[in-house]
């Protein structure tokens, strides 16, 4: 079933979302907070823009962390093609029975940009590294401190077996930008 905004709120003050938006900020900005049955997380002001200067080949099981450029701003300018790597504002506790979909902002989608963030499991927590793909031929630009992405919370009917935690995932409890792990 998916929850609402009430459930959000009541997680929320359990410590599932820290810092959390209580209503959805809009005024000036790409809207972040909470909505009737969602999440809009933001992302920080640090990101690690993807670079084919030193012409590394791109290997998730022998990731070469030289493929970025680390870049601290309120603004990020996505190159042409390309992608960068940021990391949610907010830090994260899912719930056991809970599953996590996200999906980039329409705002966002609207200018050529995808959002890409794998579903976060049932008792994951961290900050979510969020992959911001420019599928246009211009330069794109990103807000930090802003929304990015709806995430909505799926509760199912019956606790699963193992949990993202009890396999102790390569991902578990991670803190900023995380880049490919083997």
């Amino acid at each position: 079933m998916v929850k609402n905004d009430r459930w959000i709120k009541e997680m929320a003050q359990k410590g599932m979302i820290e810092p959390f938006g209580k209503k959805q900020v809009r005024k000036g900005v790409i809207s972040y907070g909470v909505s009737s049955y969602g999440y809009d997380m933001r992302i920080s002001d640090e990101f690690k823009i993807f670079t084919n200067i030193n012409n590394t080949v791109v290997d998730p099981k022998n990731f070469d962390p030289k493929s970025f450029v680390d870049y601290k701003g309120d603004v990020c300018i996505i190159p042409p093609n390309s992608f960068v790597l940021a990391s949610s504002l907010e830090y994260f506790r899912i719930p056991r029975d809970v599953l996590v979909i996200c999906l980039g902002k329409s705002t966002y989608a609207r200018c050529g940009l995808v959002v890409n963030v794998t579903p976060l499991e049932p008792e994951w927590e961290g900050h979510v590294t969020i992959e911001i793909s420019n599928t246009t031929p211009l330069p794109a630009k990103i807000y930090a401190n802003e929304g990015i992405a709806q995430l909505i919370f799926l509760q199912a009917a019956e606790l699963c077996e193992v949990s993202y935690k009890d396999k102790s995932g390569k991902y578990q409890a991670q803190k900023g930008i995380t880049l490919p792990r083997m």
